[in-house]
């Protein structure tokens, strides 16, 4: 799948969790995804375990947080302030 049709997957609305990136606007955050896979859950066991997902919403999320890494910059801050 292309990676913008990956990203249309990640969806933001105020009123669904506060707001938080969720996939395809149902009630299961990327952070909650990206969390699960951290703690060693397995792509297989979340779609078990919330069977509303796909495995595109999977990558869909490991693409929008390399995509916020990909951006972020550091600054070093002088001394002396």
């Amino acid at each position: 799948m292309a990676t913008q049709n990956l990203l249309e997957r990640i969806t933001i609305d105020p009123h669904v969790m506060v707001g938080k990136p969720t996939i395809r606007g149902l009630r299961i955050t990327v952070d909650q995804l990206l969390k699960a896979l951290a703690a060693g859950i397995t792509s297989n066991e979340l779609i078990e375990d919330y069977p509303e997902l796909q495995p595109e919403d999977i990558q869909a999320s490991l693409l929008y947080a390399a995509e916020l890494v990909s951006e972020e910059q550091v600054f070093k801050i002088a001394e002396g302030f």
